[in-house]
């Protein structure tokens, strides 16, 4: 027991010290980089020390291989997160009432999994439309480009409108905003996965009771991830 506290403990150091060299663009927090380290260095001490003879060796090693990997697929998040955001001009926020902010057309931001951006209809499509406007292809291409960088990013977009007319018409309005954006972002010649989900009005930001909440709730996500195992559906 005292070998697994000490090793645990050192997992901790050996995590805290690999964050010291990671100097992200726009967001300091590291948290999928401080999770994935602990998390890794966790798993990887158990491993060490169980299979190896020298338990406490084995441990230390498996605890700084572990901090590594896990560290590393929670740097990629933090990194891909800071670079869009660079890109569109833009931070990174997890601010829960930005969305609510109809001036921030573009927000980037961080989930535990994965990294999400959100486009302003207005800013996308003219209305009932489903072509992107020239100032929307380039900022969606933008992501394009830097996805080759990523290539085992997956990569999820939905489309999202406000409640006027019948549900069937809002779901085909938003499957086609969604492959819309979808199509555009393989322009750039990018391998990755790409699914375009239409939600209709599902998942609405705030009630539709206005025409300023329609606004806000007229939308396209772009979500990023790095493991398939943590995709949610976005539309609910």
């Amino acid at each position: 027991m005292k070998k697994v506290i000490a090793v645990t403990t050192a997992a901790f150091l050996i995590s805290g010290c690999a964050l010291v060299n990671n100097n992200l663009v726009k967001d300091d927090s590291y948290s999928r980089t401080k999770n994935g380290s602990i998390l890794g260095a966790i798993g990887g001490a158990i491993v060490g020390a169980v299979s190896s003879k020298k338990h406490l060796k084995g441990a230390v090693v498996g605890a700084a291989a572990g901090a590594a990997v896990g560290g590393g697929v929670g740097y990629v998040l933090d990194q891909q997160a800071n670079d869009i955001a660079e890109a569109l001009g833009t931070g990174v926020n997890n601010d829960p009432l930005a969305r609510l902010d109809p001036n921030k057309t573009i927000l980037v931001s961080k989930g535990e999994h994965y990294v999400k951006v959100m486009f302003r209809d207005p800013m996308m499509f003219a209305y009932n439309k489903a072509t992107l406007q020239s100032s929307a292809a380039y900022k969606v291409g933008k992501i394009g480009k830097l996805l080759r960088l990523y290539p085992q990013t997956i990569v999820r977009v939905a489309g999202f409108t406000d409640s006027k007319g019948s549900y069937q018409y809002n779901y085909n309005l938003s499957v086609k905003r969604a492959q819309s954006v979808a199509n555009e972002l393989r322009k750039y010649g990018i391998k990755n996965q790409i699914t375009a989900t239409g939600c209709s009005y599902n998942k609405p930001i705030v009630p539709n009771k206005d025409a300023r909440s329609r606004a806000l709730n007229r939308r396209v996500e772009i979500y990023l991830y790095n493991d398939p195992n943590f995709q949610v559906n976005p539309c609910m």
